[in-house]
């Protein structure tokens, strides 16, 4: 059996903590956190220490990394920034994933998520605490599913979008790429990309630039 490689986190902020937890509870070894903010070098989450910024990834050797930051865009600035890291991903053992589950790099499944069958899970995607995501789902790149969602069958979520906490979907809807969900919103019908749906049944607001 291959040896596993150590993780660095990206990210020494909250989200941190859930990730962390979730690495090692998977039995992955976490070796250090980076983040730019120099206000945060030399300060521990869940005692792994924040060794210094992004850039010391080029002098690493033999590992790989999770980018633990909740902001969609913010984790696909990273990722472009360094496209040559090789990714991690990770499932918490006390989630249920179907074996036909496809999970792209970066990812991270975390405790208490139900994901059936068919679903695909794009990269660098947060499937937050006690989701409930049914078959033959498609989550796109960079999306955050927030705690407490429930998207039924057939849903097609493109890159980027948030779903807020608690949110519903029904099946057979496509959420456009960069739409967010407020908290407890459910969805009934289509989203427009880069627009926010509240409510319930949401209703769609487009976002002004």
């Amino acid at each position: 059996m291959e040896k596993q490689r150590d993780v660095y986190v990206l990210g020494g902020g909250s989200h941190g903590k859930v990730l962390i937890s979730t690495l090692l509870e998977a039995g992955r070894k976490v070796a250090g956190i980076l983040d730019d903010n120099q206000l945060l070098w030399g300060s521990t989450v869940l005692d792994i220490k924040v060794v210094g910024p992004f850039d010391l990834m080029a002098d690493l050797k033999d590992f790989e990394a999770m980018i633990a930051i909740g902001a969609n865009s913010v984790r696909k600035t990273i990722a472009s920034r360094f496209p040559d890291t090789p990714w991690a991903s990770v499932i918490h053992p006390r989630a249920y994933v179907h074996s036909t589950v496809k999970i792209g790099e970066g990812s991270a499944i975390f405790a208490g998520s139900v994901l059936q069958p068919d679903i695909i899970i794009g990269n660098h995607c947060i499937i937050n605490t006690g989701c409930s995501i049914d078959h033959d789902c498609i989550i796109g790149n960079f999306v955050h599913i927030a705690p407490g969602n429930t998207l039924a069958n057939s849903v097609s979520l493109e890159e980027g979008v948030l779903m807020g906490i608690g949110s519903t979907v029904i099946p057979y809807i496509n959420l456009g790429e960069w739409a967010t969900i407020g908290a407890g919103g459910v969805v009934v019908k289509d989203i427009p990309p880069n627009s926010l749906a509240v409510g319930v049944p949401a209703k769609t607001y487009t976002r002004k630039e």
